[in-house]
């Protein structure tokens, strides 16, 4: 194993391969998650579950054999909710041009990647304002998990409101939120997927869904959406916002991800400049996105479930190799998870968005300037009452640069707020 350097990072075949079991059964939950997400939109389900276990195959491949390092990829959460409930059917934007906004965003995350643009747009962008997208999508896909549960409804009155709990639906959504936090604060490995697996079976036995009548078959044909994607659609000066917000997002998470990863495997270090494994994961993120919008589904980014393989001794990229050779399983998985209850996968959405609010803590509001404050607080509030992370993000940068301006704190507004600021603002010029 002299290709993976297994020696170098003081590990063996048996610690890679027990971390590449320990990330495989922290994200095996992305596969149903994101079938059902993405059926909201239209897409079919069958090839959709095909798509996303392949996509997390080959991108965790390349990702460990490109880069040497213990990270898994597939379909990120956040940005595919949004692909579903943001794009498609909250902008009336059919799939196939969504997916060509996907690609667009990769193919730009590809020229970038291979550019000193990831350090330009790290030091363009406030870390607050960053962490500050973070927790606003995590509000923006919590809230729709609660939706999809029927735990939050739409009213005349007050637009929402407390839904029917007396419903067997939405109680089943319930106790599988209430199990998916205690399984999460236990730290239990694979919570996520042990949640959805033990809330569906309390499902079949209340009747709410069919149990499988088998737990294996052939993989379904992923035709239905394969090369589906409309890119001369997605060329368009209105959608030129949505483009930018699926590659700052991307980007901001696969970083994100790297940096909380890296730290805990010392990996990444940008003080050595013979360490490429940084640029290089970016590179197989970008190569990844691109990729899975081909194969028909929404951004492909790091995980951060690597982290768990971090923790059982994963340092190489052949944890990764491990962990994608796993998820060949999930291709033959299609009964089991066509049979899920949708309100046993919902609360994964909720818990997601918990974590990623997270990073609003770290945020200190009482050092930090108005501006700052001003600018968070738009974008964490407007991601869910808009439904769409790209006016969330607009809205703060252009409060932020406005603040700053009358402020004449203009040390703080530079190129790339400028550039994002404008950009921001087309989003509301064009929405007319």
């Amino acid at each position: 194993m002299g290709f993976f350097k297994l020696k170098k990072y003081n590990t063996n075949v048996k610690t890679e391969f027990t971390a590449g079991l320990t990330t495989f059964l922290t994200m095996m939950y992305i596969v149903p998650v994101n079938g059902f997400i993405l059926a909201d939109a239209g897409l079919p389900m069958d090839a959709v579950i095909t798509a996303t276990a392949l996509i997390t195959i080959l991108a965790t491949i390349f990702s460990g054999l490109w880069s040497n390092t213990p990270i898994a990829m597939s379909v990120g959460m956040g940005l595919n909710a949004y692909f579903s409930y943001g794009l498609v059917l909250g902008m009336k934007i059919p799939w196939q041009t969504g997916l060509g906004i996907v690609f667009l965003s990769g193919i730009l995350f590809v020229i970038l990647s291979f550019t000193n643009f990831r350090v330009w747009i790290m030091t363009s962008i406030p870390l607050n304002l960053r962490r500050a997208i973070s927790a606003g999508i995590g509000t923006f896909i919590a809230f729709i998990g609660l939706k999809q549960m029927g735990m939050i409804v739409a009213s005349p009155a007050t637009l929402v409101t407390l839904g029917d709990f007396t419903k067997d639906t939405v109680l089943l959504g319930t106790f599988g939120l209430i199990l998916t936090f205690i399984l999460f604060a236990y730290n239990l490995k694979g919570a996520f997927i042990l949640s959805i697996l033990v809330t569906s079976i309390v499902g079949w036995i209340f009747g709410i869904g069919a149990a499988p009548t088998s737990l294996f078959s052939s993989p379904a044909s992923i035709s239905p959406i394969y090369f589906q994607l409309d890119i001369m659609s997605a060329i368009s000066l209105s959608l030129l916002p949505v483009i930018i917000t699926f590659l700052v997002t991307d980007m901001f998470d696969t970083l994100g991800t790297l940096t909380g990863v890296g730290s805990r495997a010392n990996l990444f270090q940008e003080n050595n400049k013979e360490d490429k494994s940084l640029q290089k994961t970016l590179e197989a993120d970008a190569i990844a996105t691109v990729g899975g919008s081909l194969l028909g589904v929404s951004t492909t980014t790091a995980f951060v479930e690597s982290a768990s393989g971090v923790e059982a001794g994963g340092r190489t990229g052949l944890t990764a190799v491990f962990t994608a050779l796993l998820f060949i399983t999930t291709l033959f998985m299609l009964p089991l998870f066509k049979s899920i209850p949708p309100n046993a996968i919902y609360p994964i959405l909720v818990v997601v968005g918990v974590l990623m609010f997270s990073e609003l803590g770290k945020i200190n509001f009482e050092k930090v300037d108005f501006a700052t404050s001003a600018a968070a607080f738009f974008i964490v509030l407007l991601m869910p009452l808009t439904y769409s992370i790209t006016n969330g993000i607009s809205a703060g940068f252009i409060v932020y640069t406005i603040i700053k301006l009358v402020k004449k704190e203009t040390k703080d507004i530079n190129i790339g707020i400028i550039l994002l600021t404008f950009i921001s603002l087309l989003v509301f010029i064009l929405r007319g």
